[in-house]
């Protein structure tokens, strides 16, 4: 007896969708074997049908219009690969209200209209699977939503950026600056012709709201969430920051501070321990790592984006939805109301790498050092290296533990100083637990 056939709407054909339609092919049968079911890509939308692809539109499949996808009555999956917020919210809406499940990757679609999407999938009864959106082939989303279902869970810091780690790598291991390392990193393929939103931070942030959502039963609002990118990080960052014994790397934290119950979520370039095992995630992978009061710390590594790992995670999806026939798991989301509101940055609480460019001369360091003592910020070591100009030298200070909000202040105050050149450069300290 053949199993029953599950016709599958397909939107998108760029790299990800290419691979999701190849290695539903490539593994026709495995997928059969494990869903019970033949999957099937019945119809493909595209933009442009003439534009120039890895390989051809498959024969009879394609249309231009997305519509197609929610009222062909056969199709019970769509999957949602076009990108953007608008169309990609508008053909979501549609699928859920039609009755079909919906599969995407689209973080910036579920960071910014996730909470709207998912209490449409909720009223209609239909779920979004969504783990291509967040680390490319690392089963994360599953990890926190399945495995992790019995564990508060107490912290979550990653690598979510794979083309700011890239960067940070070679200027670390290279000793590349700043623009050589992104020119570099665009003509591998790793960076867009346009990374911006990689690295101003937003691309990582995107995934670390669906992550603090996920993980804390309460959606995560974008203006909540501080971010910071890594346009400001100089090679003698990167080298202070080896002397000191850190690393910099471009972090997405989320936090459950358990004495107020509020979530700290941020996105910045910090330093963490040499020895500690993030250091070690180089290039474009990308690494995760997840505390639960039962289960303790857990790390997932893997490939943060590619056509392959993030297809992967596609067809993972898509045989979820495939084998999903009752309502009871919900749309994605369970929301509750356990913990607080959003931590605001300001009260948030870290040591801290400062470098400052100031005049050579005596008494420039204890007028900083005033001003820091101004605002009850201790210093933990200074370093000034011998090798400046004559008139101007960096002087770093690694700084105690104070909230960001009165780092920030203080950092005001010394960057009007008339002995000081330029802004101030502030990076985070991480204690990695």
């Amino acid at each position: 007896m053949s199993e029953p056939s599950l016709k599958i709407g397909l939107a998108g054909f760029g790299n990800v969708g290419a691979g999701v339609y190849k290695n539903i092919e490539k593994n026709r049968h495995l997928l059969r074997e494990r869903t019970g079911c033949e999957l099937e890509i019945s119809k493909i939308a595209v933009r442009d049908p003439a534009k120039s692809r890895e390989f051809a539109l498959p024969e009879g499949l394609v249309t231009t219009n997305l519509e197609d996808l929610v009222n062909d009555p056969d199709i019970s999956i769509v999957v949602e690969l076009i990108g953007g917020t608008d169309r990609a919210f508008d053909l979501v809406k549609a699928a859920l209200e039609s009755g079909k499940a919906v599969v995407t990757g689209n973080k910036a679609l579920l960071a910014e209209r996730g909470q709207e999407l998912f209490a449409i999938a909720e009223a209609n009864g239909r779920p979004i699977h969504y783990e291509a959106a967040v680390a490319g082939g690392i089963p994360i989303i599953k990890a926190v939503q399945e495995s992790l279902i019995g564990n508060h869970i107490q912290s979550v810091v990653g690598i979510i950026n794979g083309t700011c780690n890239y960067i940070l790598t070679r200027m670390t291991e290279a000793g590349l600056t700043y623009e050589a390392a992104l020119a570099e990193a665009q003509s591998l393929g790793y960076a867009e012709s346009d990374p911006t939103l990689d690295i101003n931070g937003w691309d990582a942030a995107h995934k670390a709201i669906i992550l603090a959502s996920l993980s804390y039963g309460r959606w995560v609002p974008c203006d909540r969430v501080h971010v910071e990118g890594i346009e400001s990080i100089k090679a003698e960052d990167i080298a202070f920051a080896a002397e000191l014994g850190y690393t910099i790397k471009l972090l997405g934290v989320i936090q459950l501070h358990e004495d107020s119950g509020s979530i700290e979520v941020r996105v910045q370039p910090s330093l963490i321990p040499a020895e500690h095992i993030l250091s070690s995630v180089k290039g474009v992978f990308n690494a995760i790592m997840v505390r639960g009061d039962i289960v303790g710390n857990t790390l997932f590594y893997g490939s943060g984006a590619g056509q392959d790992p993030t297809s992967s995670s596609v067809i993972a999806d898509i045989a979820d939805a495939a084998m999903w026939t009752q309502p009871t798991r919900g749309a994605g989301l369970a929301t509750h109301h356990l913990y607080g509101e959003t931590l605001p940055i300001e009260e948030s609480v870290s040591k801290y790498y400062l470098r400052v460019e100031a005049e050579d001369r005596p008494g420039v360091l204890a007028r900083i050092a005033t001003v820091l003592g101004e605002f009850e910020i201790g210093i933990l070591s200074v370093i000034q290296p011998e090798d400046h100009d004559e008139k101007y030298a960096a002087i770093v200070l690694m700084l105690h533990y104070a909230p960001y909000g009165i780092i920030r202040e203080a950092l005001e105050r010394i960057g009007q100083l008339d002995c000081v050149r330029n802004r101030p450069v502030l990076l985070r300290v991480e204690d990695v637990k």
